[in-house]
C-alpha cells in the first residue's frame, strides 16, 4: 500500500511538472476602466484580474496591469515583448476602450483625451497591429482576446472636431486578419458594440473566456465555439463574439492526460487529482487576491467566476459588511484629504527610492502599519513579508497594490491616525518577556514563596511600570502559593 502511495505521488509530481514545463507561456493582461476624460468603465479591471488568475493557473507568466496611462502601458508592453520572444504560447488580453480609425484599431490608455484623428495616430492611443507585431511576432502560437468593443464616447468627439467631417471613425473595432499561428477573438462582430455587463462583475465575453479556455483537455478552437454559444445565450442573441483563426495544429491551454485503456485507472485517478488540485489552487489564488478588498466589484468577480465556490459565504458576508458601511466608513475617513493621484499612481523601486527612506524611517513605516492592524516585524528592512503587508494596506486603501510606496502613499500613511502608541522594540526585543522565579536558583537560593521577579526586570527609571509589574506578580504569587498550600 505504501509503495502504491509513493508511486501515485511521483506520478502526480511528474504530471504537474510536465504540464508546467512542456512549453514557455507568456501573457499580457490589462484592464482599463478609470478613464480621466470620459465616463469610467467599472468592469475591465475586474475582468483583467480574473483572466490573469486563470492564465497563471495553467502555467503562464503574466504581465498584468489595470488602469494604465500611456507611459505605463508602454512599459508593460516592453516587458511583455521581451518575455514573449521565442515563447511557445503568447496570449494578449485587453479589456477597456478601443477605437477604429480608417480601418485601424487602437487601444486607449486611461489618460487618453482624443479630440481629433491626429490625437489618435500621433501617440495618445496604441496601434494594435503594430503592438502585436512587435511584442508577439516571435512566438510560435499567438492568442489575442479583445474585450474592447464597447460604445466609445471618443468617436463622436473626434467626428465633431473634424474640419471636413470625412474622418472614418467606426463603431466598435474593425476586422483584423490573423497571421500564421494566430487566433484573434473579439467580444463581438466588427463594427458592433459589446455589452459591459453588470457593474462590478465580469463582462459576458470575459466570463465565457475564463469558463472555457482553461478547461482540461479542451482545444482552444473548441473552447471558442463554447464561448460564442455562451455569450449569445446570455445576451439573448444580442452579442455574438467574432474571431479569425490561422492556427496550425491543436492548441491546449490545459492539456489533460487521457489513459489508453481502462487498465490505467490508477493513473487516470492520479491525473484527475492533479486537475482537481490545480482548479482548487486557482480558486484559492483568486480568493486571496480579493479577500481583503473593500471594493464589492472585486468580490463579485470571485462570485461570478466561482458561483458555488468554497469561499462564497465569506465573499457574500464581506460584501454585505461593505455595503452596510462598516468598512466603507473607515476607508472614507482615511481617504479624507488624500491627493486623488494617490489612488492611481503605481509604486515601484524607483518611486520608493525617491522618498529617501533610511533604516529608521523604514522601521517607522513598519511600526505604523502594525499599529493600523497590518502586522509586520519592525526590522527596518523591507523584505518579502513587509512587501506583502504593504500590498494588503494598499488594497485596503484603494491604492495600486504593488508592495512599493510612492511619495503620495508615504505621505498618506504618515497622515493616518494611529489607534494607540506602539513600542519601538525590534528583533528579539519585540518578543514578550517571560517570567522567571526570583533568586539565584543556580546558586541554591530559591525565591521566597509568592515573591516573583522577572528575567528582564523593568528599567529602574520607570518606577510606575515596575511597581505595576510587582503588584500583578504579587497577586499571582499569592494565588499560586495558596493553591500549593491546599
Amino acid at each position: 500500500m505504501r509503495l502504491l502511495t509513493i508511486t501515485l505521488s511521483l506520478l502526480c509530481m511528474a504530471l504537474t511538472a510536465g504540464a508546467a514545463k512542456a512549453d514557455r507561456r507568456v501573457a499580457f493582461v490589462v484592464g482599463n476602466g478609470a478613464y480621466k476624460s470620459v465616463a469610467q468603465l467599472p468592469n475591465p479591471p475586474v475582468d483583467a484580474k480574473a483572466m490573469a488568475a486563470t492564465l497563471r493557473n495553467v502555467g503562464f507568466d503574466v504581465v498584468e496591469g489595470t488602469n494604465l496611462t500611456r507611459d505605463k502601458m508602454t512599459e508593460k508592453l516592453l516587458d511583455f515583448g521581451r518575455k514573449a520572444q521565442g515563447a511557445d504560447i503568447a496570449v494578449f488580453y485587453y479589456a477597456g476602450h478601443g477605437i477604429a480609425i480608417a480601418g485601424t484599431n487602437y487601444l486607449l490608455p486611461v489618460d487618453a483625451d482624443l479630440k481629433s484623428e491626429m490625437d489618435v495616430k500621433l501617440g495618445s492611443a496604441i496601434n494594435i497591429d503594430v503592438t502585436l507585431d512587435q511584442t508577439m511576432g516571435d512566438a510560435k502560437v499567438k492568442l489575442v482576446f479583445l474585450d474592447a468593443c464597447r460604445d466609445n464616447p471618443f468617436a463622436a468627439k473626434i467626428k465633431s472636431n473634424s474640419p471636413t467631417r470625412s474622418v472614418s471613425v467606426q463603431t466598435g473595432l474593425a476586422e483584423m486578419k490573423s497571421g500564421e499561428g494566430t487566433l484573434i477573438a473579439f467580444a463581438t462582430g466588427p463594427g458592433q458594440t459589446a455589452l459591459d455587463g453588470d457593474a462590478g462583475a465580469n463582462s459576458p465575453f470575459t466570463r465565457a473566456l475564463i469558463s472555457h479556455i482553461a478547461q482540461p483537455g479542451v482545444e482552444i478552437q473548441q473552447a471558442m465555439t463554447a464561448v460564442r454559444a455562451q455569450v449569445n445565450e446570455e445576451t439573448s442573441k444580442g452579442q455574438l463574439p467574432w474571431g479569425h483563426t490561422n492556427l496550425i495544429g491543436a492548441v491546449y491551454l490545459n492539456p489533460a492526460a487521457t489513459p489508453p485503456a481502462a487498465a490505467a485507472a490508477p493513473g487516470a485517478a492520479a491525473a484527475a487529482a492533479v486537475i482537481n488540485t490545480s482548479a482548487a489552487e486557482a480558486e484559492l489564488e483568486f480568493w486571496r487576491s480579493v479577500k481583503d478588498s473593500n471594493k464589492p466589484e472585486e468580490l463579485n468577480a470571485y462570485l461570478s467566476t466561482y458561483p458555488n465556490g468554497q469561499f462564497k459565504s465569506l465573499a457574500m458576508a464581506r460584501i454585505a459588511s461593505i455595503e452596510s458601511g462598516a468598512i466603507n466608513t473607515a476607508t472614507r475617513n482615511v481617504a479624507k484629504g488624500v491627493d486623488p493621484a494617490t489612488f492611481t499612481e503605481e509604486g515601484n523601486q524607483v518611486s520608493e527610492d525617491q522618498i529617501g527612506l533610511d533604516k529608521t524611517k523604514r522601521r517607522d513605516i513598519q511600526r505604523r502599519l502594525t499599529g493600523l492592524g497590518f502586522d509586520t516585524k519592525m526590522t527596518g528592512v523591507f523584505d518579502d513579508e513587509t512587501r506583502g503587508v504593504m500590498k494588503r494596506w494598499q488594497a485596503a486603501r484603494g491604492y495600486p497594490s504593488t508592495g512599493f510606496l510612492t511619495k503620495l502613499q508615504h505621505k498618506a500613511l504618515l497622515a493616518e491616525p494611529q489607534p494607540a502608541p506602539a513600542t519601538a522594540a525590534t528583533g528579539d526585543e519585540a518578543k514578550p518577556r517571560r517570567a522567571k522565579p526570583a533568586g539565584n536558583v543556580a546558586a541554591g537560593n530559591p525565591p521566597p514563596q509568592g515573591a516573583p521577579v522577572y528575567r528582564n526586570p523593568p528599567p529602574q527609571d520607570n518606577a510606575g511600570n515596575a511597581a505595576g509589574a510587582a503588584f500583578i506578580g504579587g497577586m499571582m504569587g499569592g494565588v499560586l502559593g495558596g493553591a500549593l498550600r491546599r
